[in-house]
């Protein structure tokens, strides 16, 4: 699934608004004014510190009348500086910093709460603000500092009490683990990882702590798909420093570690990658940066970052590899033989401007680190047609491939009379991998149809997407972090719980 549209213009709801001042973040959010708490309390978090920077959380209970919208004042005193936020659009102005309600979450019932967060930067000390500020209206009461631990120190306790994921490997037409017992990849993706990066705004897309592993982990998922940008992995240098190289792929490495601690599966794909395209059905064709979907991994750079991702986790067999998000070499040609060889072989291909890199040359790159890791490939038409799937199947000496399939409600195999016609004859033979399931109808009966049939063929399947977008544009599962579920998404998660 491509972001959605706010995305790419970097104007998503929650994001932070660097250039504003506290009074026109207010005036933003208030075309009515709003109510003043007769008292309220804050509890401030800094849920995690590195050299330079630390995510902070604040939840506000309100301990007076019924709030219908809501803006958050206080200073820090330690020249921090916010960088970004979710669940609230965030603003600084000199020590002040302003959080005002998102378009969903304005209301707060009397001794109800709302949590939001951000990321900042820091140096010297990191003092915890000492007042706060609802509507103007003094807070009576509020959390003293916190004493974040580093999280990449190494005497740090396990950040879940999750147990740990299974040690995949294929076997026919099924998942097994260690101990040879069939496994099911069942949960969510959780987007961020793809764009947050290249259009410099951080690495991740709302907080990735322990809560809200937790908060994954208490839909019962036990896999969650992680989206990542080529460039951002390799530090091309038109990637902001600070989120690209080495701390991007640190940044990936401690969410895969706190997956794991809470028993979940971490499946690594590539999102968005390099290569100038201006053929059918382009995305962003003024610009060869990986800043949106491509048809097709391309030869210049993919092979050399899933050697690296595969150097990186060789060692871990409870990490699955996902090759490419979306390949639709098909929309570039009309010859759908051309469109598979191109899926399989790369190379030159018909109506793609840059030389592609083709799977089965990803698969090489690799097994050549001795990585045995299970590896999953999507079909042509936004991974939606898998007609020939089996016929281009790359060969791989690991025998660890398994079948990835997108679909929404407005996908052309949507029906289930597709699925028994071009899905059935692949899950006969391979693991196979809903790696995105979703709908538009802000409700949940196409996913529900979906995942009934795959249940009956025990398969897997993953929501899209763990974000506080909106319901139809996302499609997204959650209003919060907290895991709040949309409209939407409550239809996945009453499914997995039922499952459990």
């Amino acid at each position: 699934m491509r972001a959605p549209p706010r995305l790419y213009a970097l104007a998503a709801a929650a994001s932070l608004t660097l250039a504003g001042t506290a009074g026109t973040a207010a005036a933003a959010g208030s075309s009515v004014t709003p109510r003043a708490a007769a008292s309220c309390t804050v509890a401030y978090t800094a849920a995690s510190q590195w050299d330079n920077g630390f995510q902070g959380n604040v939840t506000i209970t309100n301990n007076g009348a019924a709030l219908d919208r809501w803006t958050l004042t206080f200073d820090f005193s330690a020249g921090q500086k916010v960088t970004q936020g979710w669940n609230a659009t965030w603003s600084q102005s000199g020590t002040t910093v302003t959080a005002v309600n998102a378009s969903w979450n304005g209301k707060i019932a009397t001794g109800g709460s709302v949590s939001a967060g951000f990321t900042a930067s820091w140096s010297g000390s990191n003092p915890a603000p000492s007042a706060y500020k609802l509507n103007g209206v003094a807070c009576d009461g509020g959390s003293g500092p916190t004493d974040p631990t580093d999280p990449t120190d190494p005497t740090d306790p396990p950040p879940g009490q999750g147990g740990t994921p299974p040690k995949l490997r294929v076997s026919g037409n099924t998942f097994v683990d260690e101990n040879g017992a069939t496994r099911r990849l069942l949960g969510v993706n959780r987007s961020g990882g793809e764009f947050m990066c290249v259009q410099g705004r951080g690495i991740f897309d709302g907080p990735v702590d322990d809560a809200s592993v937790k908060a994954i982990a208490g839909w019962k998922a036990n896999a969650v798909r992680v989206p990542l940008n080529e460039e951002c992995w390799l530090g091309l240098s038109h990637i902001d420093s600070a989120y690209r190289g080495a701390n991007y792929i640190n940044a990936v490495k401690e969410f895969v570690t706190r997956l794991e601690a809470n028993g979940i599966t971490p499946i690594l794909e590539l999102h968005w990658s390099h290569g100038k395209y201006t053929g059918g059905d382009n995305h962003c064709p003024d610009t060869e940066y990986a800043t949106c979907q491509k048809p097709m991994p391309n030869a210049q750079y993919t092979p050399a970052f899933w050697s690296s991702v595969a150097q990186t986790f060789k060692g871990d067999q409870a990490v699955v590899f996902d090759l490419f998000n979306e390949p639709f070499p098909d929309r570039a040609t009309s010859d759908l033989t051309a469109a598979w060889k191109c899926w399989r072989d790369g190379g030159s291909c018909p109506g793609i401007d840059y030389q592609v890199a083709g799977m089965q040359s990803l698969v090489t790159a690799i097994r050549a680190t001795g990585a045995q890791n299970v590896i999953l490939l999507g079909g042509l038409a936004y991974s939606n047609d898998m007609r020939q799937w089996l016929t281009y199947k790359p060969s791989d000496p690991a025998g660890n491939l398994a079948a990835a399939w997108h679909t929404y409600n407005f996908n052309t195999c949507s029906s289930e009379s597709c699925f028994n016609e071009q899905l059935a004859p692949v899950i006969a033979q391979v693991p196979f991998v809903a790696g995105e399931i979703g709908e538009n109808t802000c409700s949940h009966g196409y996913i529900d149809r979906v995942m009934a049939w795959l249940d009956a063929k025990r398969a897997s399947y993953l929501g899209w997407t763990w974000n506080t977008w909106d319901c139809s544009s996302g499609p997204s599962l959650i209003s919060d972090f907290n895991g709040t579920p949309t409209a939407f998404g409550i239809g996945l998660r009453d499914h997995l719980k039922g499952l459990s």
